[in-house]
Parts: structure tokens; sequence; C-alpha cells
């Protein structure tokens, strides 16, 4: 019997068991379709084009599309604890102002840019440390190049400047610009959500993590959510809401 039951292990899924789990009157369980995040190319930041098509990817396509010739396009989905934080290419920027404000506008109270930005900093553990737009000390590690291209440099001056300026960051106050990214990596390895907030909760006595478990429907009696239930290795298992 668990007090919160959180289907997923993907990006919102490993900071909901952090966060929920802080609070040691409650109990969490947090079930993933997919493995453990122990693969050695998951943590390797140029390995991650050998995670596609892997038991860590839910390898999924879009249908056919009109405008490329009827082709399905390969569309990679981490399938592991992490989710994609776990096999993307860890390039951190954060949605466009515009985006924030226009769900604000059409009526979503509390969800402009501004009143976001707060939590993109408590998020943040940026290299550069705290600013404006930037945090420090939080569970996420964001960090720039380690081993830059030197042919990237030369050409950046072949853009045009007026046109495409130059930016130090694609998260400031304009994201128009040339540059490099910054991306959520830690000392050299991928620094995911399960690495920046699952793993270091996981040895609260009130937290359950699950792997290789399927969840095929959720259960009800009347209107109230009482459990999920799923299959792991073709064995049934069904998790329970507590009634509390």
């Amino acid at each position: 019997m668990y007090d919160y039951v959180i289907v997923g292990a993907g990006s919102a899924g490993c900071v909901l068991a952090n966060r929920l789990s802080e609070d040691p009157a409650v109990s969490v369980a947090l079930i993933e379709a997919g493995p453990p995040d122990t693969l050695e190319n998951i943590h390797v930041p140029l390995a991650f084009g050998q995670l596609f098509r892997t038991e860590v990817d839910w390898d999924y396509s879009t249908a056919a599309e009109p405008f490329a010739d009827r082709r399905r396009i390969y569309l990679p989905r981490g399938k592991t604890l992490g989710g994609s934080s776990s096999t993307n290419a860890m390039v951190y920027i954060r949605g466009n102002r515009a985006d924030y404000d226009g769900w604000r506008d059409a009526g979503c109270e509390g969800w402009g840019f501004d009143e976001l930005l707060p939590y993109f900093k408590r998020a943040e553990d940026n290299e550069r440390g705290s600013s404006e737009l930037h945090g420090s000390g939080g569970p996420l590690t964001v960090s720039g190049d380690r081993a830059p291209n030197p042919i990237t440099t030369p050409s950046w001056r072949l853009v045009r400047r007026p046109v495409c300026p130059p930016t130090r960051t694609s998260n400031g106050a304009e994201q128009d610009g040339f540059g490099r990214y910054q991306r959520t990596q830690r000392e050299g390895r991928r620094c995911s959500a399960a690495v920046a907030y699952l793993h270091p909760a996981m040895s609260r006595p009130n937290l359950t993590v699950e792997t290789y478990m399927q969840v095929h429907r959720v259960l009800f009696e009347g209107e109230r959510a009482v459990g999920v239930q799923g299959a792991r290795l073709g064995s049934c298992t069904t998790f329970a809401l507590s009634a509390r």
C-alpha cells in the first residue's frame, strides 16, 4: 500500500519521487517499464547514439509524414530510469519566454516565464554561478563543453552577425544567437534526472523503485483511483494506493 504511485521514471517521475519522499510520513512507489540506468553508455556523453534502438529506447516512429515523402521518422525515447534525460544529447535549453507567457495569457495562471524562472534557477547548479537568470547549488548540474571542437570557433566568423549575433548562452534574456550550448553534465558524465534527483533519494525507506514493470491500467473504485496494474516479465502485479 502506497500513498503515491508514480508511473514512469522519466524526468518528471524522478523529480516527483524525490520531492514526495522528502516527507517521511508518506510512502511512494515509482514504477518504470525499462531497466535501471546502469548501462555505461548512458553515462558517457559521447556514447548516447549507441543507446538508440536498444533496451533503453522505446523506439517510436511517427505516422507517415505527408511533408516528408510519406516517410516515418524515428523518434528515440528513453526507457530507463531518467527516461529521455538518460538517452538524449544533454543540451540544456529552456523553452522560450513567449511560450510560457502564452500559457499564462491563455488562462494558466502562474505559468508565465517570470513565475517559473525561480524554479528553473532552483533546479540548476550552473558552473558559471548564480545570476539573474541562472542558479547554483541545485540538483541538476549544467556545464560547458570540456573538449569543444576547434573548428567551431573560426566558423563563427562566417556567421552574418547582424542576422544571427553571437551569444554566450541559449538561456539568456534573448535566445536568438549563435554559440555553444551548455549541457546537463557533471564532471564529464551525464547528469540525468535520475542522477540529479532519483539516486540521491533511493536510500529513503519510504521510497520503492520498481524497474521492468510496465503499467497496463489504472484501477478505480468509482471515481477514485485505488491502484495500478501491470506486468513484469509476464507476471501480473498490482500496486495499491493507500485509503488514507
